[in-house]
């Protein structure tokens, strides 16, 4: 049975507490939060026990599962690596790049098992495209969210925008070549509302726009590719790719259009959702890699390149305010 230590029981801490106790062959023997009335609430409720020293908790564990504040995962992820316990953490990885560079090398030491979570890569939308040939050559991306203080001690860009960074970064198999950004505080003393683009070697370009703001809820994104269209929406959980004159599957439906270069079919194909929890998905992910061995879904390398990038966003916003 994999010991599990938790760090941190607040609103997403909670929601992997739960999870983890309906995961086969893990279970969570403790965890750690700073808020004492919390911890032992939830003690109380779960019957697990709250330490309230975080080394003497990674002392009994074979994995910790942080989702503590990010200023505090450094530390955390370190001590952990430090003492031999495979870890995975919430995104974003770090507060800083540095912090970042020295969680790498304690893992390229260790050869422990570490995972960032990046949990859209987990959304049964995303998950849809398994398979599929993915080429795109433009990206418009969309990730609006109501106002919640509760995620304002980081800007929209380490808070919402990080998703859809990693998400590119996984589909564009292309350096970073410029990226131009906007942002504007308008609720708390960091970005609220953010503009980017994102341009790659390879020609690809990708347009960014997260809101923490805004009136709407909305997660979509869109890829254009050279023969296709392909819309993800990672909310409604729903996947359509549009596609010129190809051979089509049975539960397609298609239609022809007339063009300089005569008539043109085209095919709008809906491959099929499957239920998921993504939290739990990428959990158990978690708890596979350890047992066999094998590399995470998302290692700490994708997560060293979202917080590079999304700190290069950052920069290029605090240019614009100076």
């Amino acid at each position: 049975m994999l010991k599990i230590a938790l760090f941190g029981v607040g609103h997403l801490g909670k929601f992997h507490l739960n999870n983890w106790k309906t995961i086969e062959g893990a279970e969570v023997v403790g965890f750690f939060d700073t808020d004492p009335e919390r911890a032992a609430a939830i003690s109380n409720e779960y019957a697990i026990p709250a330490y309230t020293d975080p080394d003497s908790l990674i002392d009994v564990c074979d994995a910790a599962d942080i989702v503590t504040p990010t200023p505090s995962h450094f530390l955390l992820c370190a001590n952990a690596l430090k003492k031999g316990k495979h870890v995975f953490v919430e995104k974003p990885l770090t507060e800083n790049l540095e912090e970042a560079r020295e969680l790498m090398k304690l893992v390229k030491e260790s050869n422990l098992i570490f995972q960032v979570g990046h949990v859209e890569r987990f959304n049964p939308a995303f998950r849809a495209l398994q398979g599929q040939s993915l080429k795109p050559m433009f990206i418009e991306v969309h990730r609006l969210a109501q106002f919640n203080p509760r995620g304002t001690d980081v800007s929209v860009i380490l808070d919402l925008m990080i998703h859809d960074i990693d998400i590119i970064l996984h589909l564009v198999k292309s350096n970073v070549s410029y990226i131009s950004a906007n942002g504007v505080s308008v609720m708390s003393d960091t970005p609220d509302i953010a503009n980017v683009r994102i341009e790659f070697d390879n020609g690809c370009v990708a347009n960014l726009t997260s809101s923490r703001i805004s009136m709407k809820k909305m997660r979509k994104i869109r890829l254009f590719q050279k023969d296709a269209y392909i819309s993800i929406d990672f909310l409604e959980k729903k996947t359509e790719i549009i596609r010129m004159d190809q051979p089509i599957f049975t539960h397609d439906f298609q239609f022809e259009v007339e063009t300089a270069q005569g008539k043109r079919l085209i095919s709008v194909h809906q491959p099929p959702i499957e239920d998921g929890n993504a939290i739990r998905m990428e959990l158990e992910a978690f708890r596979d890699a350890i047992l066999q061995h094998t590399e995470p879904p998302v290692g700490i390398i994708d997560g060293y390149r979202a917080l590079e990038v999304a700190h290069q966003i950052l920069e290029k916003i605090a240019q614009h305010h100076h």
